[in-house]
């Protein structure tokens, strides 16, 4: 199947902007003009970046809080619905779901059920990213679960606790994770920004600044993920990880928040996309 390119719509990118006062802007608002705008399979990859988004908020239903994040694909009516009958999360999602309602049912089977609910959560989640047809999403979301790592067990060592029940997955790096004392897990030749996220959680004592360096690798990687991607879907997946953390910055810090999309709107210059064609 032939690549589908969205020039219009890249080039429409950059009249999105930030509203004045110090609310932000609307991201789900913006998610939703895109996905109009694109085929069926590649709305589907950008409904499955959303989609860690539910699981986050089904974790916190499960848990019994009120926490909710909006950019998810569902609604908190939806999300009850699934944890009790899930039918619109996918599949490898609601067999995680099904699997911990009824631990002696068909879907437990196969499923190590010693590990908590958000880890196989998460870990389901991740493994129908690896199987998009998305290049982007696949890689991202490897990414995403590594960094998620690194961060969880930073942490879990500083505060003496055990690494093995934060480390979502499996591979070379979750397990290095597990197993390794040394001081940056010997993923220092693996992660370029091991040292980073190590620095950030150990040394950073406000929570804010620690955030935003950890977001900032985030960022990074997104751009550099798709740097050779102009305006297929890898380059609007590209573009709504950072509208994410745009959007999460809105709302801890407005100021921050505009910044950020303004570092967006000079990176999606439309002189230098149509000189790189």
């Amino acid at each position: 199947m032939f690549e589908r390119n969205y020039y219009c719509l890249v080039a429409g990118l950059r009249e999105y902007a930030l509203d004045s006062d110090t609310k932000g802007f609307d991201a789900a608002a913006i998610v939703a003009d895109i996905v109009e705008e694109l085929s069926s399979r590649d709305a589907a990859a950008v409904r499955l970046l959303y989609g860690y988004y539910d699981c986050e908020n089904i974790i916190a239903l499960r848990a019994g809080r009120s926490a909710f994040n909006s950019l998810g694909n569902l609604t908190r009516e939806e999300l009850a619905e699934e944890l009790s009958s899930p039918r619109l999360l996918p599949e490898a999602v609601r067999s995680v779901i099904r699997a911990y309602n009824d631990p002696e049912g068909e879907d437990a089977e196969g499923l190590d059920m010693s590990r908590s609910f958000e880890n196989a959560l998460l870990n389901a989640y991740y493994e129908e990213c690896a199987r998009s047809k998305s290049g982007f999403l696949r890689e991202w979301s490897e990414f995403d679960r590594t960094l998620r790592n690194v961060t969880a067990a930073a942490v879990a060592r500083a505060g003496s606790r055990s690494v093995e029940g934060v480390i979502v997955g499996e591979g070379d790096a979750a397990d290095q994770l597990r197993r390794s004392s040394a001081s940056d897990f010997g993923l220092r030749g693996e992660l370029p920004y091991i040292d980073a996220v190590i620095a950030a959680v150990n040394d950073e004592p406000n929570l804010l600044e620690k955030e935003r360096k950890l977001d900032m690798i985030r960022w990074e990687q997104a751009v550099e993920l798709a740097s050779f991607d102009y305006f297929n879907i890898d380059a609007v997946l590209s573009y709504l990880t950072r509208i994410n953390i745009v959007a999460r910055w809105s709302s801890l810090d407005p100021k921050r928040g505009r910044e950020m999309f303004e570092r967006i709107m000079a990176e999606l210059d439309g002189k230098d996309l149509v000189n790189k064609q």
